[in-house]
């Protein structure tokens, strides 16, 4: 049983910390994949309680058959695109700059070099379509595999790799002309 999975079993035994741990540990990745869909912050973290909400008012419509990770990102998925169809605006999303612990050891230049490395990643991000930022997200920052991408997104996991390989693409293309190439 995964760790979520684990929270609300304990909150659903009378735990009242396992709910709080589940807010702690989903929360901050669950605002960000949602503002990817509706390109503001305070409607993702709206929406990303409405997604906690969904799971208190309807406690026993997850079954512990698929991670419970997965199962908040599919209601996240769910709620940003019933958002979006009620709200029928799309707009640039604006990748924000979150500040990184470095380990002990680095050198400011090696620190500069990371900084700078991480903004033309984001601005070259940003230049994506939408769902080929979604996919790169799911898989390379949640680190969910094909097949949980694929279901979240309401793809296959062809659908997903190919997403995957044409944002790559595209973004070695972007940051060669740009001379940002480190990767």
């Amino acid at each position: 049983m995964d760790h979520g999975a684990q929270c609300w079993r304990r909150y659903l035994d009378g735990d009242e910390s396992g709910f709080d741990e589940l807010l702690k540990t989903y929360r901050n990745s669950l605002t960000f994949f949602i503002q990817r869909y509706v390109h503001d912050e305070g409607i993702a973290e709206d929406l990303c309680i409405d997604t906690f909400m969904e799971l208190l008012l309807h406690r026993r419509r997850y079954n512990f058959k698929i991670p419970l990770k997965n199962y908040l990102f599919m209601v996240a998925h769910s709620r940003a695109v019933d958002y979006l169809r009620h709200a029928k605006k799309f707009a640039a999303v604006e990748l924000s700059e979150a500040e990184k612990e470095t380990a002990d050891g680095e050198s400011p230049e090696e620190i500069l070099l990371k900084n700078e490395q991480s903004r033309a990643l984001s601005r070259a991000m940003d230049q994506l379509p939408d769902e080929m930022q979604i996919a790169m997200h799911l898989v390379y920052i949640e680190e969910l595999s094909y097949k949980e991408a694929a279901k979240i997104m309401k793809k296959s996991p062809k659908q997903v790799d190919n997403l995957l390989t044409r944002a790559k693409s595209a973004l070695r293309t972007t940051l060669s002309k740009e001379g940002d190439l480190y990767l």
